[in-house]
């Protein structure tokens, strides 16, 4: 089956149901005004970047996809650290040292020596692959930091504070990986398979996906908890 471009028309009924439940969040005073914004902001940022994708893999150049990579490396860790209370730059520093060098190293692994690309800056797969590592890593680190800094706020000492935050931040990737194939398909392999590539090989590369997500997270929480042990203990009344 040969994807097909979808129709303007089509694609605007796709925001039905988010119209509904923006209604109802105004209804409710959940704050609908959030939730607009950051519909817009999906919808203008996805349009953007097919144009820089399509202009990345045309010009095929490597110094391109190193850019492209310290812009994704940079944004994920100012991501994540919108969940703290006090940001400064030596917080912005650790952030960007957890996510930056597990992420590369996953990165490397995965590109080089399991899918062994023949160019490692083959921007069709890099840029994806990529992005994955570093949106995933991105809210690993920001509930780990969130939780870390809520325990340590409630005198919990530190040892017991990072073992809780690293297993609180862990919970949505342990969940993803019980689930997948019984609740659900992840979009990697749901795209394969529309597209027509065979169910099995199909599930290879999500295994991959799914080892180097909960790999890179994990590995960026722990350093990034690793590098916070010398920071005091917030004050509690």
């Amino acid at each position: 089956m040969e994807l097909q471009l979808i129709p303007i028309a089509n694609l605007s009924l796709a925001f039905i149901p988010v119209v509904a439940v923006i209604a109802v969040m105004s209804r409710w005073g959940v704050g609908a005004g959030k939730a607009l914004y950051a519909n817009a902001r999906m919808l203008v940022q996805l349009v953007a970047i097919g144009y820089v994708l399509t202009y990345i893999f045309e010009a095929d150049n490597p110094w391109v996809i190193v850019g492209v990579l310290a812009v994704m490396i940079s944004v994920s860790a100012w991501i994540a650290m919108r969940p703290l209370p006090a940001m400064g730059v030596r917080l912005y520093a650790v952030v960007l040292a957890a996510l930056g060098s597990t992420g590369l190293a996953v990165f490397v692994l995965v590109t080089q020596f399991v899918l062994g690309v023949g160019r490692w800056f083959e921007p069709s797969l890099v840029v994806p692959i990529a992005g994955m590592i570093f949106s995933n890593s991105m809210n690993t680190v920001s509930l780990t930091a969130e939780r870390f800094e809520a325990e340590l706020g409630h005198g919990v000492p530190r040892n017991e504070a990072r073992r809780a935050a690293l297993d609180a931040a862990l919970i949505p990737q342990i969940n993803m990986l019980l689930a997948v194939g019984l609740v659900a398909l992840p979009g990697m392999m749901t795209g394969q398979i529309l597209a027509g590539v065979d169910p099995l090989v199909a599930a290879r590369y999500q295994i991959v996906v799914m080892c180097m997500l909960f790999g890179a997270g994990g590995l960026a929480a722990a350093l990034y908890l690793t590098m916070q042990r010398e920071r005091l203990p917030a004050c509690t009344d």
